[in-house]
């Protein structure tokens, strides 16, 4: 057995065939939880990298050791026998999500690059290729060896058409390594066009992060280990104390003339139940605790030192009082918490940054607990114009952490009183690539242009939807004012339309016509809200019946337009685009909106 930290590129530039097991499962990770995630944390990795290449004077080597690898978890392979001769082969044992997730990420850069006619990303192309398929001469009459990995035999028609460039997935949409590859795919293609840096910079940059700056701890077991003695190893370990427990045996060691229990109800199971705080799972308490401090003291708190920084506050401050304001300021957390929002303004702030996973925020929402509801929901509001728009135009989220602890300290400087006008003009302020309030003509841009179907998560896209719907009804006329939740997306012109249903316009050739068709399809304007059983029901169908099952079942405002259109068509999607994004404007006005 041989244990080691190493990147994609160590793991993958020899020659060498992974398989996944037959008693594996098969490939299940989704967007939301795992490809998002993951191309997050690379944009922020190459963006970091980019920062640091500016500040060392293009120094790459210096750029690499101050940006600091990026950890992705574990991976055990075992060897297996093979002749001398042949392509050296692992199993992989255990991370095999991981493993073929880092190699579709891997492949859609590469695919991105090679469709370029710039000679110096082509030749990066072909140093990424290198990482995800084997030189010929080696592969054997097996043509899949080609590959350096092979999945469970469920998946591998899906895989190979999805990682070799010359093969349509027209009939693989549904499979999730398909869809993963293609979401790889667009968020490179974007990102390369709006990044930061120039063109050059960004292909070095996301080529760097994605092979070199990521890490994983290795385990390599001989042909002779036993897996099941090494997983027993591994996990032959007692719980160790968290940090909210090292803090609790703190206070109550300190020998102070308590008035009742320092620790109060912070013991509760509530307390104790884990939730995602980025991509570690943490107990809430550790988690609030973490943000807490940030919050008092204006400064970032790693989780791995939140005693550390705790220990170090209370010795410039009175334990007693301390404690006091952190059960007093942790009960109004659980008490917005506990309810989704205090009231109708909170609760709509809470689903929405919810659904945008944006826990980054809290500490200032702890501050603001603190002041009354209106003049809290100003900046909250402000707060969450910022994160969508961003969120819209596929603008990254790698330095919201700081940027929220500056203007937390922003409005404890300028009066919690003022926090509303503080906020905003601070986030007015914001130029920098990573923190700028994106303007009204960018998210118009944005929704009119971008398959938002394919580049946001079903959850963030159903939010903006779900907007559009309530500025409709904010007029007052609408009997049902609120909008109903967690409906399913529906394309009025279907993914998968054929000629027959829906015939092309035949003003030029065929084949502009179905580009320019497909690259319509995923925008907002040709995307609605319905129940799952009405989206069931409309499927592929004509755009006679399609009107008519909305006709006959829909209440959404979103559909009432929709009803009077005798054909649905290009010119129909960009229009009702237009609209949209107008809408969009005003729900969630921005630096530049008249409200």
């Amino acid at each position: 057995m041989h244990t080691d930290i190493l990147s994609p590129k160590d793991l993958f530039q020899k020659d060498v065939r992974y398989t996944i097991p037959p008693f594996q499962r098969p490939y299940v990770w989704t967007q939301d939880d795992q490809w998002e995630p993951l191309w997050e944390d690379v944009r922020s990795v190459a963006e970091n990298y980019l920062d640091e290449l500016e500040r060392s004077g293009n120094d790459v080597i210096q750029a690499e050791e101050r940006t600091g690898p990026h950890f992705l978890g574990a991976v055990v392979v075992k060897q297996v026998p093979t002749a001398a001769r042949d392509i050296d082969q692992r199993e992989v044992i255990d991370g095999q999500q991981r493993v073929t997730t880092l190699q579709l990420l891997l492949d859609a850069i590469q695919h991105v690059y090679e469709s370029s006619k710039e000679q110096y990303i082509k030749t990066a192309s072909r140093r990424l290729s290198r990482l995800v398929t084997n030189d010929e001469l080696v592969v054997g009459e097996d043509g899949n060896h080609i590959f350096k990995l092979w999945p469970t035999r469920s998946d591998r028609e899906a895989f190979r058409h999805a990682m070799d460039n010359g093969l349509a997935v027209d009939d693989f949409e549904e499979s999730l390594l398909v869809q993963a590859h293609e979401f790889f795919k667009l968020q490179v293609e974007k990102w390369l066009e709006e990044g930061p840096g120039s063109m050059e910079a960004r292909v070095d940059a996301l080529e760097t992060a994605a092979t070199t700056m990521l890490q994983m701890v290795v385990i390599d077991l001989g042909s002779q280990d036993d897996p099941s003695l090494i997983f027993e190893t591994l996990n032959a370990r007692g719980t160790p104390l968290e940090q909210s427990d090292l803090i609790r045996n703190y206070v109550h060691s300190r020998k102070q003339d308590w008035r009742g229990d320092p620790w109060g109800n912070l013991d509760d199971p509530w307390w104790r139940e884990e939730v995602r705080q980025g991509r570690l799972l943490r107990p809430r308490l550790d988690m609030i605790f973490n943000y807490w401090l940030e919050m008092r003291t204006g400064s970032d708190v790693s989780p791995s030192r939140v005693f550390d920084d705790f220990r170090r506050y209370v010795d410039k401050n009175d334990l007693g009082s301390v404690m006091e304001t952190i059960r007093r300021d942790l009960a109004t957390y659980r008490d917005y918490e506990s309810k989704e929002g205090r009231n109708s303004d909170e609760k709509l702030f809470y689903y929405r940054t919810d659904v945008m996973q944006a826990r980054v925020i809290t500490p200032l929402l702890l501050l603001l607990l603190e002041v009354d509801s209106v003049t809290a929901i100003g900046s909250l509001n402000a707060l969450e114009s910022f994160l969508i728009r961003r969120m819209i135009c596929r603008q990254t989220s790698k330095d919201y952490n700081r940027l929220t602890l500056e203007l937390t300290s922003r409005i404890q400087e300028g009066g919690l009183d003022r926090a509303d006008e503080v906020a905003t003009e601070f986030l007015k302020e914001q130029t920098a690539y990573s923190r700028e309030w994106p303007s009204d003509d960018a998210v118009t841009h944005a929704l009119e242009a971008s398959p938002l179907y394919r580049l946001l998560t079903r959850g963030r896209l159903r939010l903006v939807l779900e907007g559009i719907e309530s500025r409709l009804r904010a007029t007052g006329k609408s009997e049902q004012p609120d909008v109903p939740k967690y409906l399913t997306i529906e394309h009025l012109m279907p993914v998968g339309w054929r000629e027959d249903n829906w015939p092309l316009p035949g003003k030029i050739d065929s084949e502009t016509e179905t580009l320019q068709r497909n690259s319509l399809i995923h925008t907002i304007g040709n995307l609605t809200l319905v129940t799952q059983k009405l989206n069931s029901s409309l499927s592929n169908s004509h755009w006679e019946h399609k009107r008519g099952g909305l006709q006959e079942h829909s209440v959404l405002l979103l559909n009432n337009e929709l009803m009077a259109e005798p054909f649905w068509n290009e010119d129909d999607i960009r229009s009702r685009s237009r609209r949209m994004a107008a809408l969009v404007c005003e729900v969630w006005p921005g630096p530049d909106s008249d409200s």
